[in-house]
């Protein structure tokens, strides 16, 4: 059987998509296999916040961030072209909550619930305590960072793997599904009962978000899940 040939299009796709992998794991592994002196360095408040923070800063930009950048770069794409409008805005956000929303519960049922602070991260305490004007310098790369990138970095690799790879279901979303599975597997997991619905609800909120993101046209709805919900409980 003869091979099916790739066209332009989706020979551009697998490029785009390999560039974010190879970018995204490549910032990953070396993070992972240094990241016990990593940790301690960023935790350590003998060490000045700033350089602590554009440590902590640069790595997570690296996994969530820098691969879609680079893309968009090389490709000439506005970030805009993937949602990022003022149409149907309220909308992406209603819908990206409650798509949160069994994972809001299951944090409080178990019991991991400790308030809600938005773009709360490992030193966001140690940036507040600086004085301004770096709290608020400090705060805002939080917020682009942990914030916008990260949020947005699912929308613009779920649109690539569905330009790749469409699916002719409405509900079935292969990027979607693709980010659901990535948001369980780069961060800790567990087979206990308590594990297996932690991945669960993470996946419907990741799997909820972008389908929300897809039907609204509206990106909108990822960032501020990230900024407000994913890095707030």
């Amino acid at each position: 059987m003869k091979k099916q040939e790739l066209s332009l299009e989706q020979k551009r796709l697998d490029a785009d998509l390999w560039i974010i992998i190879l970018v995204t794991m490549g910032v990953f592994v070396a993070f992972a296999t240094m990241q016990k002196d990593i940790m301690a360095f960023i935790r350590d408040q003998t060490i000045p916040i700033v350089v602590r923070l554009l440590l902590n800063a640069a790595i997570q930009f690296g996994v969530a961030g820098l691969g879609i950048t680079i893309v968009c770069i090389l490709r000439k794409e506005k970030f805009t072209k993937f949602g990022l409008n003022r149409k149907n805005v309220i909308k992406a956000i209603i819908g990206t909550i409650i798509c949160f929303t069994p994972v809001i519960c299951f944090y409080v049922i178990v019991g991991r619930f400790q308030g809600y602070h938005p773009l709360k991260i490992v030193i966001t305490e140690d940036v507040i305590a600086s004085g301004i004007p770096f709290s608020i310098i400090g705060m805002a790369i939080i917020a682009i960072v942990w914030g916008f990138f990260e949020g947005f970095n699912y929308a613009v690799i779920s649109e690539k793997i569905n330009g790749r790879y469409p699916a002719d279901n409405k509900w079935l979303d292969y990027g979607a599904i693709s980010c659901g599975i990535i948001c369980i597997l780069f961060h800790p997991i567990s087979f206990s009962l308590v594990g297996v619905v932690e991945m669960l609800t993470t996946f419907v909120a990741i799997y909820g978000m972008l389908l929300v993101k897809k039907r609204t046209g509206n990106a909108w709805g990822c960032v501020f899940a990230f900024c407000f919900i994913w890095n707030a409980i």
